[in-house]
């Protein structure tokens, strides 16, 4: 999805969805405090990270990333990892945060639909589709194992000592071979899988919403 298109053809939704879009990558880097902190490192937590302020989280590249082409980042929440309880765990648990947070925030836009809290033509309701589309792309892009992203962090958490050098070795050409991947389109069968199994987890999640 290509947002731009959306600022000529609908350019009040656009304005309207700045916000939540901004506030899907900002949450997902304060989750990664709230995590880190709940684990025992504290660093975000000193260093003003863990605020809702904007301005301590908007990256101005990322930013517009975001609110054109629907893939953008926000600055990452320093994190010690030598603080936390437990390295290994403390890894996988503090990067797979952010994701779950862009999870849950999708789940909440399908929730508000699935329910019929709006119609198929309201402009909330579209806001709220689209929301919940570029979440779910960012939390399955996020998943990869490709540095810097969050699943490359998770994926340190379970190799041997060996296979973690080989891996931060790759982290200065991780932007370089990520966006390589993205624009040759050779990961989009990969997110396309991840999207679907985030629909999935999603789709059960509702499902037993409703029974309850």
């Amino acid at each position: 999805m290509v947002l731009i298109t959306l600022l000529f053809k609908e350019p009040i939704t656009f304005i309207i969805l700045t916000v939540p879009l901004l506030y899907s990558v900002i949450l997902h880097e304060v989750a990664h405090g709230w995590m880190a902190c709940a684990l025992g490192d504290d660093t975000a937590k000193n260093a003003g990270r863990l605020s809702l302020n904007p301005l301590k989280h908007l990256d101005p590249i990322g930013t517009l990333a975001l609110l054109l082409i629907g893939f953008g980042w926000a600055k990452p929440v320093p994190v010690n990892y030598a603080k936390l309880k437990n390295l290994r765990l403390g890894l996988v648990l503090v990067s797979f945060s952010g994701c779950l947070m862009n999870i849950l925030i999708a789940t909440a836009a399908l929730f508000l639909l699935h329910y019929n809290f709006f119609t198929s033509n309201d402009l909330p309701a579209s806001i709220l589709l689209i929301l919940a589309r570029i979440n779910i792309l960012l939390g399955a892009l996020n998943l990869m194992p490709i540095p810097p992203l969050d699943g490359s962090r998770m994926l340190l958490g379970a190799l041997p000592q060996r296979a973690q050098i080989l891996l931060m070795r790759l982290e200065p050409y991780g932007m370089l071979i990520l966006f390589g991947l993205i624009f040759s389109g050779l990961l989009d069968p990969v997110i396309n899988i991840m999207e679907r199994l985030i629909i999935f987890a999603i789709g059960n999640v509702l499902h037993f919403i409703g029974k309850m």
